[in-house]
């Protein structure tokens, strides 16, 4: 409990000094029902928690009340390291689909945005304003070379730093999870 208060408060006083960012451009009418399900994170700029991270996989489940419950689970260090599971809630702005709150520990909400997401809801990118942290993710656990590349240049249009951006390791079948 204690990593994820300090997770957020770092977040927080991330954004809160780097304000002087362009906007990330916005996925346009994401459809959140076929947004929803499981998304391998396949790269991305970690957060401390993720370090280390091995299949590496986020799910979503739309909510009754429209909040979003998530779960992030994968392997520590190892294919077969400590499974580590976090259960934020996410919530959709009312005014966009695309801008979302990730909420690890209330009260604390950390800005979420669906950047892009290929029409056939097979790949995203969510991505904050601050450039700090991106996240490039698909429906399957491998990407072809020319995907990945044209996934990541979108990041660098972005203007985040390719040399930030991390593959995830991913090895199948999942161990222990």
């Amino acid at each position: 409990m204690k990593k994820i208060i300090i997770i957020i408060m770092a977040m927080l006083i991330q954004a809160c000094s780097q304000t002087n960012h362009k906007p990330v451009d916005m996925a346009k009418n994401v459809d959140i029902k076929r947004f929803m399900g499981d998304w391998y994170v396949i790269a991305n700029i970690p957060t401390f928690i993720e370090v280390g991270a091995h299949n590496a996989i986020e799910s979503y489940e739309l909510n009754d009340d429209g909040s979003v419950a998530t779960t992030f689970k994968f392997n520590q260090d190892a294919f077969d390291g400590e499974l580590k599971v976090y259960e934020p809630t996410g919530f959709i702005s009312k005014d966009n689909s695309s801008l979302w709150a990730m909420q690890f520990i209330w009260p604390f909400k950390a800005e979420y945005i669906i950047a892009y997401v290929s029409d056939d809801y097979q790949h995203t990118i969510i991505a904050r304003s601050a450039r700090d942290y991106v996240w490039i993710m698909s429906r399957t656990p491998v990407l072809s070379e020319i995907t990945y590349q044209s996934l990541v240049k979108r990041c660098i249009d972005m203007g985040y730093l390719k040399s930030d951006i991390q593959r995830v390791p991913h090895k199948y079948p999942l161990m222990n999870l």
